[in-house]
Parts: structure tokens; sequence; C-alpha cells
């Protein structure tokens, strides 16, 4: 029912945008030229409409219309890559608030001295997971550093991971034997921000041994669901990565998954580029990008997909 409603709507897009494009057309063979302003107008609104819906045409893998967790890992670079991840934190939850999506922070280690080693995000809305898996890899920064008291330049990584939401039965069962659930003390910035209790969640599949962890709630059952809703997805991800191999296998591909291998590269100094390596996108606008302004790279990694 929930497919059904869905395929319904873009439907009703579709239609509503045909009875638009009548009217324009209509009024344009009136040759009143008072109304060329509001003509031109909705005619450059339905162009836009146009583009959006031939972008979310291109989104129909599994899981694509679903929701998604994001997670970002800082890499090798020590407190200039903490610093990195936490600046793709903003990136991202900026672009969320600007699709009009809804984000909840799962868990989040902050580093030692600046920014953080690692977060989770739950995201909802509509394709969340469809647009976010353009993001997954290795994001590479190169700048001079605040940390750095001669103010030399650094490289940073960190690693995006984005898996889909899932539903809690039929996708993926669990058996309990298969787990190791621990809890602990949620870590804070100290004084009244440290639990008294054990609210914090740790999660190990034995099998795999993916670990997940979860401490942003005070309940320890909430924490302990959110974790699981995380394991399910980071267990069916890799299911399908799995599945992805055979096929490359098959047919004779080879995909490189090495830590080195960045997909993007943002660049602020000796010159202004953010670069994507998948596709050759790029920009010299850096501060729109890391405000969140990241549409042009999901577009064109999409559009890249469906010519091979």
């Amino acid at each position: 029912m929930r497919e059904l409603t869905g395929l319904r709507g873009r439907v009703a897009e579709w239609r509503n945008l045909e009875h638009r494009l009548r009217d324009a057309l209509e009024l344009a063979a009136l040759g009143d030229e008072s109304m060329l302003a509001e003509l031109e107008k909705e005619t450059a609104d339905i162009e836009a409409e146009v583009a959006r819906l031939d972008l979310e045409a291109l989104l129909s893998e599994p899981y694509d219309e679903t929701d998604a967790f994001l997670s970002i890992h800082a890499g090798a670079g020590g407190t200039d890559s903490q610093d990195w991840a936490e600046m793709l934190e903003r990136m991202f939850l900026r672009w969320a608030e600007r699709r009009g999506y809804t984000t909840e922070i799962l868990d989040r280690m902050p580093g030692e001295e600046a920014g953080i080693k690692s977060i989770t995000v739950s995201v909802k809305g509509v394709h969340a997971y469809g647009y976010l898996k353009a993001e997954k890899g290795v994001h590479r920064l190169v700048r001079l550093s605040p940390f750095d008291s001669a103010n030399r330049r650094h490289t940073s990584f960190a690693l995006v991971e984005v898996y889909p939401q899932i539903e809690q039965s039929g996708e993926m069962e669990i058996p309990p034997a298969d787990l190791k659930i621990e809890t602990y003390r949620s870590s804070g910035a100290g004084g009244q921000n440290v639990q008294k209790n054990e609210t914090a969640v740790r999660i190990t599949h034995l099998p795999t041994g993916i670990v997940v962890t979860c401490q942003n709630e005070r309940s320890q059952t909430q924490n302990r669901e959110n974790a699981m809703r995380v394991l399910r997805a980071r267990l069916l991800d890799r299911q399908r990565e799995e599945q992805d191999k055979e096929l490359a296998a098959l047919k004779g591909e080879h995909i490189k998954a090495e830590w080195g291998s960045q997909i993007r590269s943002y660049v602020l100094h000796p010159y202004q580029m953010v670069k994507d390596h998948r596709t050759e996108y790029e920009t010299g606008n850096t501060a729109a990008v890391l405000g969140g302004e990241i549409d042009g790279f999901i577009e064109a990694f999409l559009r890249s997909k469906i010519r091979k």
C-alpha cells in the first residue's frame, strides 16, 4: 500500500505539471503582453519542476525512497581530520535542512581537542537514501591547518557511510545469539552533562564483527532500539556489497574500496576547488558546498550511473 501511494503521488505530480504546461501554452497563445512577466515566471517554475522530477526518476534502485543513516568517521590526520569530520557534519545537516528532511543524532563522539571522531545521524525524508548514497566514500580536505602553529598545509580524510533504514520485520532478522550487548555511561563534556546511569549501548554482531554504539538518548531502551536499527541497516548494506562483488567478478570488473581512494577533494589552499573524482564535476564555490549546497555533485553522480 505504501508503494502504491508513492506511485500515485508521482503520477499526480506529472499530471499536474502537464496541466500547468497546457495552461501556459494557452496563455501564450493569447498574445497578451501584459501577461508576459507572469508567463515567464511560470515557464521558469515549470522548468525547475521538470528538472526535479527528472532527477527523481533516476532514483529507481531498491531502498532509494527510504530514510537513511549517515555516519562520518575522522580518518588519518589527528585533530585536523576530527575538525574536518565536524565540517562534514555541518555540511550534511544544512543540506538536509534545505531539503526539508528531519535529522536526529543517534551517536556522536567528540574529539579530544576539537571536532568529532565519529557521528551517526538518522535522516528522514522521501529519497533520503537515494540522494545520500552519492556521498558514500572518503572525502579529502586540503587547507592551511588552524591547529598548526607554523600554519602549514595539511591534508585530512574522513569516511562517510550511508545505509538505508529498513523496517524491523521481514527485511533483516538477527538471531539474539549473534549479538553481544553492552551498556556503559554516556560520554559528555563533564559536570551535569555526564550520565550517572549506564544508558549508552554497544552492540557487537558476532558473526561479522560489526560494532554499533548509541548514546544520544537518556533511555537505555531507546538507545538499544536505535542501535539495532543502525545494525540492521549495516548488515543489509554488507549483504548488498557482497552481491555487488559477485556481479563484478562475473563481469570481470574491479571495484576499488580502499581508504585512500577518495571520491571527492575539497581544496581550500592554494586555490579554491571542490572536485568529484568519479564524475569530474567541480566548482570553485567552496563556501557554498561546505554550507550544504551539494545537489550538483549528487545529480552528477546519479546521471553518471545511468550512463554506465
